[in-house]
Protein backbone atom coordinates (compact mmCIF):
# COMPACT_ATOMS: atom_id res chain seq x y z
CA UNK A 1 0.00 0.00 0.00
CA UNK A 2 1.51 3.76 -0.86
CA UNK A 3 0.28 6.81 1.23
CA UNK A 4 -0.05 10.15 0.54
CA UNK A 5 -0.74 13.06 2.75
CA UNK A 6 0.05 16.22 0.33
CA UNK A 7 -0.53 19.46 1.96
CA UNK A 8 0.17 22.73 -0.07
CA UNK A 9 -0.41 26.22 0.52
CA UNK A 10 -0.31 29.56 -1.45
CA UNK A 11 0.04 32.99 0.01
CA UNK A 12 -2.60 35.21 -1.22
CA UNK A 13 -0.86 38.12 -2.98
CA UNK A 14 -3.12 41.42 -1.96
CA UNK A 15 -3.05 42.95 -5.41
CA UNK A 16 -5.68 46.08 -5.91
CA UNK A 17 -7.54 43.55 -8.11
CA UNK A 18 -7.32 40.89 -5.30
CA UNK A 19 -8.46 43.52 -2.84
CA UNK A 20 -11.93 44.63 -4.53
CA UNK A 21 -12.76 41.37 -5.34
CA UNK A 22 -12.46 40.41 -0.65
CA UNK A 23 -14.48 43.56 -0.89
CA UNK A 24 -17.15 42.89 -2.97
CA UNK A 25 -17.35 39.52 -1.42
CA UNK A 26 -16.60 40.33 1.84
CA UNK A 27 -13.67 37.80 2.00
CA UNK A 28 -10.26 37.96 3.86
CA UNK A 29 -7.91 35.65 2.62
CA UNK A 30 -4.52 35.24 3.65
CA UNK A 31 -3.55 31.54 2.12
CA UNK A 32 -5.45 28.81 0.00
CA UNK A 33 -4.79 25.40 1.46
CA UNK A 34 -5.05 21.97 -0.24
CA UNK A 35 -4.93 18.75 1.26
CA UNK A 36 -5.27 15.62 -0.43
CA UNK A 37 -4.93 12.40 1.71
CA UNK A 38 -5.48 8.60 0.52
CA UNK A 39 -3.47 5.76 -0.40
CA UNK A 40 -3.18 3.28 -3.42
CA UNK A 41 -3.57 -0.47 -2.39
CA UNK A 42 -2.13 -1.55 -6.04
CA UNK A 43 -2.82 -5.22 -7.14
CA UNK A 44 0.07 -7.71 -6.73
CA UNK A 45 -0.02 -7.64 -11.18
CA UNK A 46 -1.36 -4.65 -12.94
CA UNK A 47 -1.10 -3.09 -16.15
CA UNK A 48 -3.96 -0.57 -16.59
CA UNK A 49 -4.84 2.16 -14.28
CA UNK A 50 -7.08 5.23 -13.76
CA UNK A 51 -7.20 8.32 -11.62
CA UNK A 52 -10.34 10.09 -12.23
CA UNK A 53 -12.37 12.99 -10.83
CA UNK A 54 -13.75 16.26 -11.04
CA UNK A 55 -11.80 19.24 -11.79
CA UNK A 56 -10.37 20.87 -8.68
CA UNK A 57 -9.96 17.25 -6.90
CA UNK A 58 -6.34 16.38 -7.19
CA UNK A 59 -5.77 14.23 -10.07
CA UNK A 60 -2.28 15.46 -11.06
CA UNK A 61 -1.36 16.56 -7.55
CA UNK A 62 -1.76 13.19 -6.43
CA UNK A 63 -0.55 11.32 -9.58
CA UNK A 64 3.06 12.98 -9.61
CA UNK A 65 3.04 12.32 -5.63
CA UNK A 66 2.78 8.52 -6.28
CA UNK A 67 4.28 8.01 -9.80
CA UNK A 68 6.80 11.18 -9.83
CA UNK A 69 9.04 11.25 -12.71
CA UNK A 70 6.41 8.94 -15.07
CA UNK A 71 3.94 11.25 -15.59
CA UNK A 72 4.38 12.45 -19.34
CA UNK A 73 5.02 16.48 -19.48
CA UNK A 74 5.24 16.74 -23.08
CA UNK A 75 7.73 15.48 -25.46
CA UNK A 76 10.25 17.62 -27.68
CA UNK A 77 9.33 17.81 -31.44
CA UNK A 78 11.89 18.80 -33.23
CA UNK A 79 11.94 17.36 -37.40
CA UNK A 80 9.63 18.30 -39.74
CA UNK A 81 7.72 14.49 -39.58
CA UNK A 82 6.53 12.86 -36.56
CA UNK A 83 8.54 9.76 -37.64
CA UNK A 84 11.30 11.21 -37.47
CA UNK A 85 10.92 12.34 -33.81
CA UNK A 86 10.41 8.51 -32.82
CA UNK A 87 13.94 6.74 -30.97
CA UNK A 88 16.55 6.39 -33.76
CA UNK A 89 17.19 2.96 -32.40
CA UNK A 90 13.54 2.11 -33.56
CA UNK A 91 12.87 0.58 -37.07
CA UNK A 92 10.43 2.26 -39.68
CA UNK A 93 8.49 -1.27 -39.18
CA UNK A 94 8.67 -0.62 -35.15
CA UNK A 95 7.27 2.66 -35.66
CA UNK A 96 4.41 1.97 -37.96
CA UNK A 97 2.79 -1.53 -35.77
CA UNK A 98 3.28 1.04 -32.77
CA UNK A 99 1.10 4.12 -34.69
CA UNK A 100 -1.41 1.94 -35.73
CA UNK A 101 -1.60 -0.44 -32.39
CA UNK A 102 -2.44 3.63 -30.77
CA UNK A 103 -4.92 4.29 -33.43
CA UNK A 104 -2.75 6.57 -35.42
CA UNK A 105 -3.19 4.89 -38.75
CA UNK A 106 -3.25 7.65 -41.11
CA UNK A 107 0.33 7.25 -43.23
CA UNK A 108 -0.29 11.10 -44.47
CA UNK A 109 -0.18 12.21 -41.10
CA UNK A 110 3.32 10.59 -40.11
CA UNK A 111 4.94 12.58 -42.26
CA UNK A 112 3.73 16.22 -41.18
CA UNK A 113 5.31 17.98 -38.44
CA UNK A 114 3.91 17.52 -34.64
CA UNK A 115 2.25 21.41 -34.44
CA UNK A 116 0.16 20.30 -37.43
CA UNK A 117 -1.72 17.44 -36.12
CA UNK A 118 -5.19 17.33 -35.28
CA UNK A 119 -5.58 17.30 -31.42
CA UNK A 120 -6.52 13.51 -31.47
CA UNK A 121 -3.43 12.83 -33.83
CA UNK A 122 -1.01 14.62 -30.88
CA UNK A 123 -2.66 12.97 -28.27
CA UNK A 124 -1.97 9.34 -30.30
CA UNK A 125 1.63 10.30 -31.02
CA UNK A 126 2.74 11.62 -27.41
CA UNK A 127 1.16 8.21 -26.00
CA UNK A 128 3.14 6.05 -28.79
CA UNK A 129 6.20 8.13 -28.24
CA UNK A 130 5.49 7.19 -24.44
CA UNK A 131 5.32 3.42 -25.22
CA UNK A 132 8.59 3.76 -27.11
CA UNK A 133 10.67 5.47 -24.41
CA UNK A 134 9.30 4.32 -20.94
CA UNK A 135 8.02 1.34 -19.48
CA UNK A 136 5.82 2.77 -16.85
CA UNK A 137 3.25 5.70 -18.66
CA UNK A 138 1.23 7.95 -16.84
CA UNK A 139 -0.76 10.61 -18.73
CA UNK A 140 -2.38 13.52 -17.75
CA UNK A 141 -5.34 14.93 -19.27
CA UNK A 142 -5.69 11.44 -21.22
CA UNK A 143 -8.68 12.14 -23.82
CA UNK A 144 -9.52 15.60 -22.34
CA UNK A 145 -9.24 17.37 -25.74
CA UNK A 146 -11.03 15.40 -28.47
CA UNK A 147 -15.06 14.21 -28.67
CA UNK A 148 -16.25 11.02 -27.25
CA UNK A 149 -15.86 8.83 -30.52
CA UNK A 150 -12.28 9.62 -30.71
CA UNK A 151 -11.75 9.18 -27.14
CA UNK A 152 -13.53 5.73 -27.00
CA UNK A 153 -11.55 4.29 -30.38
CA UNK A 154 -8.45 5.75 -28.69
CA UNK A 155 -8.82 3.87 -25.00
CA UNK A 156 -9.90 0.78 -26.28
CA UNK A 157 -6.31 0.74 -28.81
CA UNK A 158 -4.11 1.75 -25.90
CA UNK A 159 -6.09 -1.44 -24.20
CA UNK A 160 -5.03 -3.53 -26.85
CA UNK A 161 -1.01 -2.28 -27.30
CA UNK A 162 -0.31 -2.26 -23.29
CA UNK A 163 -2.12 -5.94 -22.53
CA UNK A 164 -0.11 -7.22 -25.88
CA UNK A 165 3.25 -5.52 -23.64
CA UNK A 166 4.76 -5.38 -20.41
CA UNK A 167 4.28 -2.07 -19.73
CA UNK A 168 1.68 -0.54 -17.82
CA UNK A 169 -0.09 2.72 -18.60
CA UNK A 170 -2.10 5.14 -15.95
CA UNK A 171 -4.24 7.90 -17.21
CA UNK A 172 -5.44 11.18 -15.80
CA UNK A 173 -8.99 12.30 -16.97
CA UNK A 174 -11.94 13.80 -15.75
CA UNK A 175 -14.27 11.35 -18.09
CA UNK A 176 -15.81 8.61 -16.36
CA UNK A 177 -17.30 6.72 -19.49
CA UNK A 178 -13.34 5.82 -20.57
CA UNK A 179 -13.69 3.23 -17.75
CA UNK A 180 -15.44 0.97 -19.81
CA UNK A 181 -13.34 1.57 -22.96
CA UNK A 182 -10.02 1.63 -21.23
CA UNK A 183 -10.88 -0.80 -19.16
CA UNK A 184 -8.31 -0.70 -16.15
CA UNK A 185 -7.01 -3.25 -13.89
CA UNK A 186 -7.61 -0.93 -10.76
CA UNK A 187 -9.23 2.73 -10.62
CA UNK A 188 -8.40 5.61 -8.18
CA UNK A 189 -11.68 8.47 -7.91
CA UNK A 190 -10.32 11.36 -6.32
CA UNK A 191 -14.63 12.80 -5.92
CA UNK A 192 -14.40 9.86 -3.23
CA UNK A 193 -10.66 9.10 -2.57
CA UNK A 194 -11.48 5.77 -2.85
CA UNK A 195 -9.15 2.67 -4.41
CA UNK A 196 -10.96 -0.37 -6.12
CA UNK A 197 -10.45 -2.84 -8.19
CA UNK A 198 -12.48 -3.03 -11.39
CA UNK A 199 -14.94 -5.80 -12.57
CA UNK A 200 -17.23 -3.47 -15.49
CA UNK A 201 -19.83 -2.07 -12.96
CA UNK A 202 -20.81 1.13 -13.53
CA UNK A 203 -17.65 3.90 -12.71
CA UNK A 204 -20.04 6.70 -11.28
CA UNK A 205 -21.12 4.80 -8.42
CA UNK A 206 -18.06 4.21 -6.86
CA UNK A 207 -16.51 2.12 -9.03
CA UNK A 208 -17.91 -0.61 -6.95
CA UNK A 209 -16.57 -4.25 -7.92
CA UNK A 210 -17.45 -7.74 -7.61
CA UNK A 211 -14.07 -8.85 -6.62
CA UNK A 212 -12.64 -6.12 -4.14
CA UNK A 213 -13.59 -2.09 -2.81
CA UNK A 214 -11.15 -0.43 -1.04
CA UNK A 215 -12.21 2.41 0.61
CA UNK A 216 -8.78 4.17 2.22
CA UNK A 217 -8.66 8.00 2.22
CA UNK A 218 -10.10 10.94 2.71
CA UNK A 219 -10.31 13.80 0.85
CA UNK A 220 -9.77 17.15 3.02
CA UNK A 221 -11.05 19.50 0.37
CA UNK A 222 -9.63 22.82 -0.62
CA UNK A 223 -9.80 25.06 2.59
CA UNK A 224 -9.28 28.81 2.52
CA UNK A 225 -8.10 30.38 5.22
Amino acid sequence: MQNFDILRESKVDKTFRVAQIENDFDLNIEKSVEHFKGSFDFPESWQIGLIVGGSGTGKSTIANEIFSNNVIQGFEYTHKSVVDDMPKNMSLKEISKLFYSVGFGSVPSWLKPYHVLSNGEKMRVDIARALAEKDLIVFDEFTSVVDRKVARTTSIAINKAIKKSNKQFVAISCHFDITEWLQPDWVFNTDTMQFSFITGTDPKNGFISENAIIKNGENLGSITI
